[in-house]
């Protein structure tokens, strides 16, 4: 590969960012890194009926979330508009292009007496080759000349060549009434101005792709190297929509994936290296190609994608972990905004809870013990457990963690094993009452991780205030 490496991730900002086009991107970025390329952000909003501002930064949040770069950009179309105009003029001057002043009521009667015959209703070219004077005051499209026989052929990186009939084109419009470019024609003037050499797109766009290269060809832009990639289905392998789960990247960083794990999960739905499951980025970028692309429909699997996420978990280091964590615990009101806490404070918790969690929230709801001050409690745990018969034994404890200098684990679990067999109990007759008064619930870490976690001074705080709440009940 001679000239370097530049691909584009061109989203349009009319909603959230979907794990469809997360795909796209990160097929995109893996390319670009891969070969040392340059990877280039591009927002397509010259839609200003349905772009917004809102989902503008919904998409640069969630491409910083996965943490796909970009060396580039983003460029947005709307600040173009001067060079879109050039190059129309361009294929005016060349009589490449025209006006078409056909009103949209005379299309109308068009398309309906072409559907009538059964042909395709495309336009007719009335206005290919109109002369004499513009009519007054009409309003006018630019249309592009495009070849009325013969072939355009696309070659496809991974397809091979396709080829597509002219004469199923009609002269398609380059330029509306208000002046505003389409989108297929943009899309190419991008393309050449900022020197793509590969769009890698999902394969919705590849019906868009004979225009497209004849416009290329028509403004004289080397047509760059293409790569449709295949859609992304939802288990009834439909197309993957709001009905199959959550779609939207922010929408799984909210319920608690780590964006190295959907990464990994995308990188998999449709490209492949031997049998391998769990990459690293190093390993994506190394081993990515297009030849290991597939055409095939990818199908998401939420239940891999959880696995995956748990495997992160798991194996991710506590103090990287809490960065994930940190935005989750104040989301559900468990750490206060500017809470202050460092990351190494909030990893305290996470060795203890990294094997069980499948999800961050998951982690931040079992982790809620350590970091509230004021306990949440289970009162249906709290009523069964922490009774007047259990009261003597919690006193025990109190007191023999009270004597302990220095709290360890063998040290803990003497003391437990000690008060069970002297109250004639199973131990955890005495560790579930303690765990319910340490915690508020009847699930969390280990016993001995929970005093040892909470400390000292918060477990007998803890402690006494279950023994008065058991007095004062009576």
């Amino acid at each position: 590969m001679t000239d370097p490496v530049r691909v584009r991730f061109a989203p349009s900002p009319t909603g959230f960012l979907h794990v469809g086009g997360v795909r796209t991107a990160l097929f995109n970025w893996l390319y670009a890194r891969h070969y040392g390329g340059q990877f280039i952000l591009r927002i397509e909003d010259t839609d200003a009926s349905r772009s917004t501002e809102e989902s503008i930064e919904e998409i640069l949040a969630s491409m910083k979330w996965l943490g796909l770069n970009w060396d580039e950009g983003p460029h947005r179309q709307t600040k173009r508009q001067a060079l879109y105009r050039e190059k129309v003029d361009q294929l005016l001057s060349e009589e490449k292009a025209y006006p078409c002043f056909c009103t949209p009521e005379e299309l109308d009667k068009k398309r309906e007496e072409a559907q009538a015959k059964g042909l395709k209703p495309k336009y007719d070219g009335t206005c290919r080759n109109r002369s004499g004077a513009t009519p007054e005051g009409a309003a006018s499209v630019v249309r592009f000349k495009a070849p009325q026989e013969g072939t355009v052929t696309v070659r496809d990186l991974l397809r091979g060549n396709v080829v597509f009939q002219n004469e199923e084109l009609d002269d398609f419009i380059i330029l509306r009434t208000d002046g505003t470019p389409t989108y297929n024609f943009v899309v190419v003037v991008d393309d050449g101005d900022m020197g793509i050499t590969h769009v890698i797109r999902g394969d919705d766009h590849l019906s868009n792709s004979p225009k497209q290269a004849l416009l290329y060809d028509g403004l004289d832009i080397p047509r760059p190297e293409f790569a449709h990639i295949s859609m992304i289905l939802g288990s009834d392998k439909t197309r993957l929509s709001k009905r199959h789960g959550a779609t939207s990247a922010l929408a799984y960083r909210d319920m608690g994936y780590l964006p190295d794990a959907l990464v990994n999960y995308l990188a998999r739905l449709g490209w492949s290296h031997g049998d391998q499951e769990i990459f690293t980025r190093k390993e994506m970028i190394e081993y990515f190609s297009l030849e290991s692309v597939t055409t095939s429909a990818a199908v998401f699997n939420p239940e891999k994608l959880q696995w995956l996420n748990q495997q992160y978990i798991q194996n991710t280091p506590p103090v990287d972990l809490a960065r994930h964590l940190a935005p989750i615990l104040v989301k559900e009101g468990i750490l206060p905004e500017g809470h202050g806490l460092s990351l190494e404070e909030i990893a305290k918790p996470i060795p203890s809870l990294n094997q069980r969690a499948e999800t961050l929230v998951e982690m931040a709801q079992k982790s809620a013990f350590y970091f509230k001050t004021e306990l949440e409690f289970d009162e249906k745990a709290r009523s069964k457990f922490l009774t007047a018969e259990i009261k003597p034994h919690l006193e025990k404890i109190a007191s023999g963690l009270s004597e302990i200098n220095v709290l360890e684990h063998d040290s803990v679990e003497t003391l437990f094993k000690q008060v069970a067999e002297e109250a004639g109990l199973k131990l955890g007759k005495v560790a579930q009452p303690v765990r319910v008064a340490l915690t508020g619930s009847t699930t969390s870490p280990g016993i001995y991780d929970v005093v040892l976690l909470l400390g000292k001074d918060t477990t007998l705080k803890r402690l006494s205030e279950m023994i008065g709440f058991i007095k004062s009940r009576g």
